[in-house]
């Protein structure tokens, strides 16, 4: 009679269930969860079952003690007291995995070379003899446990993870494990699917690896088949027969099991990712089983679409963690929700992503979601009813069809407008469309050949839902009308800003790639960041402003108050003006300021650049008696930076700051002030100090007229100052 031992089958986190499952089907004995993996007791058959069929296991551990320690030395007289001889002899090689949760002994390291001094030791007393340690494959692994309660001692009879079945050959990026793998496969119900003959589809199937073990569950095989190395191979209670008769039972019936099995197809648009999935099918003995074709699953029509053939979907597309970017797999998810809706539209889908905000553009409602782990990685496995839309819900898309349609007929038109006029007058940068639609509160500029997409911030009383929905069209009609791939669209959600926010990065780059990169405005050349920042370094609707800065500079003495990137500075510079003065809070502007002036090799001697509150800066300038002939004024609508001693609102405060700024003003001088500021109005008592011109209508340029972004005021001492003819 076999001797009955206690198992301990490690498994993911989140999949804990279904390995009772399969140890339940399997008939194991005492099947109990914990936290990491599943006990269960049986004798060595039943442990040679759990490491061939387990799909969702990582390791299946013999426990040979369970025991308490305190410190070190505990563990060490505990492992001395297993007689080795029995598991491995001193020629053998072995290995040794520590774990530990323990206060105590929180060394794992050092646990593991108490471990393994006492394994050696005891060898060294009883033959004179010491086995070595192998690190790669060795005859016996060991693992130890240890924590504050309880300790544990065990064979690791699987030797390596599980989850390597020997069929991947070829891996790509982001590949999923294949217990991971095998988990969503179950979770997704296929298996029921593939029992009425229904196909299976992967649109974007990477190296095949969901592929495969749909089709091994399906066709109920083994996933351990194909393995050559197991930790029990090399210990000496192994029973080679015993193995070989659990072996042969799984291979009765298997080519017959695989000929039944139902359609199974992969596509990919990555030649090199279908090679891989190629390759590790063969070496999966699927071959004639599933078929792998290149293709941008968007554009691959279902042959079986309109008709009564329905099947499964199971996908796992990039999510941003390590393939993309998040803000442009939008347009990858709202088209492949499009895609199952007008191809597969009464098929079940299963999509699995740990991007909740990606999920959502897909614009599909998901009956069931399943948390599961890609290592530390919270994901989830959306499943769909693809064909379930009620009327209400049929008429809502019916409108949002409408509506995305009046979109991109106005991005169309005003695109092929003001292309036209930005080829024309050579302008690289502008804008094409502020928000035209109610429904796509967005703004959308260009930047070369890159697309920087603006998203106003949605009220609350907006749903969630539709907000994503209609920012999933917004990315899809941009880059189908303006031929704007993806990967040069860019994305982001502009919002009332707080403080130090403006100065802020958006995003960090996961890659550390420099964002940074040159454009070119009137022969001048700017740096700017579409990513990282939310303002791009160019505020574009100044374009006029800074040409008009520029035609009054000659031979001036000019001062650029919160000066941001510097841009208005540089057109004065290349305008002639015989010193500058750059002032602006943020060292990261005042950098990028510096960097526009020695990019166009202006005269880097004849200009200051001033890190500075620019309020507290004005007063001490005042006291300094310091003065200009021209002065560039835009300050922020609000600002309360821990930088700045009191907060600045301009609709409040703009009068007092244009005051204190006039007080620096040469008598013949002229002061441009600037606001973006909405439903701003000038304060009625300046015009009784000052003469005063609104030119918002001149520096107003051919992209903004639709909507103006700013309004714009000359201001003087003295009317012979404003006795100018302006032409830009």
């Amino acid at each position: 009679m076999e001797q009955i031992n206690h198992y301990f089958a490690t498994c993911p986190k989140g999949v804990d269930d279904l390995l009772v499952q399969e140890f339940e089907q399997l008939k194991l004995d005492n099947i109990k969860a914990t936290i990491g993996g599943v006990h269960f007791d049986g004798d060595i058959e039943d442990a040679y079952r759990a490491c061939l069929w387990s799909r969702t296991a990582s390791r299946v551990l013999l426990q040979l003690n369970e025991f308490n320690a305190t410190d070190y030395d505990d563990v060490y007289d505990v492992v001395q007291q297993t007689d080795w001889s029995e598991h491995f002899s001193e020629f053998d090689t072995f290995a040794i995995d520590c774990f530990s949760s323990s206060e105590t002994m929180n060394n794992s390291h050092f646990a593991t070379l108490k471990v393994k001094d006492a394994i050696v030791d005891q060898f060294k007393d009883k033959t004179g003899e010491r086995p070595d340690v192998g690190r790669d494959r060795p005859d016996v692994r060991i693992n130890v446990y240890l924590s504050d309660k309880q300790c544990f001692l065990y064979i690791d009879l699987s030797g390596e993870p599980l989850h390597k079945r020997g069929y991947r050959v070829k891996t790509g990026e982001a590949t999923l494990k294949e217990n991971l793998a095998a988990a969503i496969v179950l979770r997704s119900k296929y298996k029921a699917i593939a029992e009425q003959g229904k196909p299976l589809i992967d649109p974007m199937c990477g190296t095949g690896t969901l592929l495969v073990e749909a089709a091994y569950i399906a066709a109920d095989i083994a996933p351990g088949l194909l393995r050559d190395y197991y930790g029990f191979i090399g210990w000496k209670q192994h029973q080679p027969e015993l193995w070989q008769k659990v072996y042969d039972e799984a291979l009765d019936g298997l080519e017959e099991r695989k000929a039944n099995l139902p359609a199974i197809t992969g596509m990919d648009i990555s030649e090199r990712a279908i090679e891989a999935s190629r390759e590790n099918i063969k070496a999966a003995m699927l071959q004639n089983n599933i078929q792998v074709i290149r293709a941008d699953c968007i554009e691959e029509k279902n042959p079986d679409a309109g008709t009564d053939v329905t099947g499964m979907i199971i996908t796992n597309p990039p999510y941003g963690e390590r393939l993309g970017d998040v803000r442009t797999l939008s347009t990858l998810y709202h088209n492949l929700g499009q895609l199952f809706k007008t191809q597969y539209a009464k098929w079940e889908a299963c999509v699995f992503t740990s991007n909740h905000e990606l999920a959502r553009n897909l614009g599909l409602r998901a009956y069931h979601k399943n948390s599961l782990y890609n290592g530390p990685l919270k994901c989830t496995l959306y499943r769909y009813h693809i064909g379930e839309l009620s009327e209400r819900a049929q008429q809502e898309n019916e409108e949002v069809h409408k509506n995305a349609e009046m979109f991109a007929n106005r991005l169309a038109k005003n695109y092929k407008h003001l292309g036209k006029w930005a080829k024309r007058n050579n302008i690289q940068c502008y804008r094409i469309y502020d928000a035209d639609i109610p429904q796509y509160a967005v703004a959308i500029d260009i930047y070369n050949d890159k697309v920087h997409v603006q998203e106003y911030e949605a009220p609350k009383s907006v749903n969630e839902v539709k907000a994503y929905q209609r920012l999933s069209d917004v990315m899809h009609i941009i880059s189908n009308t303006l031929g704007v791939s993806v990967e040069n669209t860019v994305l982001k959600t502009r919002k009332k800003q707080k403080g130090t926010e403006q100065y802020t990065k958006v995003e960090q780059s996961s890659d550390k790639k420099n964002h940074f990169e040159l454009v070119t405005e009137n022969d001048l050349r700017f740096q700017i960041n579409l990513h990282e920042y939310l303002d791009t370094g160019l505020f574009i609707d100044h374009r006029n402003t800074r040409q008009l800065i520029k035609k009054l500079s000659d031979g001036k003495s000019f001062l650029n108050l919160f000066a941001y990137t510097g841009a208005v500075t540089v057109y004065a510079a290349a305008g002639g003006a015989r010193s500058s003065t750059t002032v602006d809070m943020s060292n990261t502007y005042i950098e990028w300021a510096e960097k526009n002036v020695m990019i166009n090799k202006l005269d880097h001697r004849r200009h200051r650049f001033i890190r500075e509150d620019c309020m507290q800066w004005l007063w001490d300038e005042n006291r300094a008696g310091g003065t200009y002939d021209l002065i560039f004024l835009d300050p922020p609508t609000f600002s309360n930076s821990k930088k700045m001693q009191e907060s600045l609102d301009i609709k409040r405060d703009h009068a007092d700051l244009i005051d204190l700024t006039m007080k620096l003003l040469e008598e013949n001088g002229l002061l441009v002030f600037s606001t973006n500021a909405k439903k701003f109005k000038l304060d009625k008592e300046l015009a009784d100090k000052y003469f005063i011109k609104d030119i918002t209508s001149i520096t107003t340029t051919e992209d903004f007229k639709r909507k103006p972004a700013h309004k714009c005021w000359l201001l003087a001492k003295q009317e012979a100052a404003l006795d100018f003819k302006i032409s830009l």
